[in-house]
């Protein structure tokens, strides 16, 4: 009985364990899918890609300057971490005829760090409307076409979030005026992702060189 009990501790323990962590590690390693095949971008501006890309997707509406605290929080705790990854890119869509502002915006970000994976997409106000309602969260489009709050696209255009968030049992979108939920919660969202494409880049590899 003895070296019956040693072998279950030894071996067969061991392999429970390892496989309940493995277990742990698959589900934690995928984001949610909230919403499939959101609108596609290039609907609305042609110089805008979505597709292939892992995109943080953001709404500045017409009155830029009461965005711009917004978008340097997000440049500082989210885009200047990732944005060394190969497909990854911020996108904000702005009305038509914000140009300007926009562009003006993104110097002022060039200042803090390299911004070349900041884009804008212009569309009207019915477009901008129309895209974020296809986008199916529970987050209201303000009047001016903003919102504080930014999404998580993947390479399929689905739109990734939370589906037990311990604060809003849903969640669609983060924040962007609270720093502490960029860095509590988005960055660990982000990381997930990533390393989810990572590990299925990975594997194709394996699997050609087999």
């Amino acid at each position: 009985m003895k070296k019956v009990f040693v072998l279950v501790v030894l071996f067969v323990l061991p392999l429970v364990a390892y496989l309940f962590f493995a277990s742990g590690v698959n589900n934690f390693g995928r984001l949610p899918v909230l919403t499939e095949q959101v609108p596609n971008l290039s609907d609305i501006d042609e110089n805008v890609r979505v597709d292939d890309k892992i995109t943080i997707l953001g709404f500045l509406g017409n009155q830029i300057a009461l965005r711009k605290g917004n978008a340097f929080n997000l440049n500082q705790k989210i885009y200047k971490r990732f944005s060394d990854f190969k497909d990854f890119q911020v996108v904000m869509v702005v009305p038509k005829g914000y140009q300007k502002e926009a562009e003006s915006l993104k110097k002022e970000l060039g200042k803090l760090s390299e911004v070349d994976k900041w884009r804008f997409a212009y569309g009207s106000e019915e477009e901008i409307k129309s895209f974020y309602k296809g986008l199916k969260t529970n987050l209201e489009l303000g009047e001016d076409l903003s919102t504080p709050y930014v999404f998580i696209i993947d390479k399929e255009r689905n739109l990734r979030g939370r589906k037990d968030d311990e604060d809003e049992g849903v969640k669609y979108g983060f924040n962007t005026t609270s720093v502490a939920e960029l860095n509590n919660k988005m960055e660990d969202d982000v990381k997930i992702i990533l390393a989810e494409y990572r590990l299925a880049l990975k594997k194709n590899n394996a699997d050609r060189s087999k």
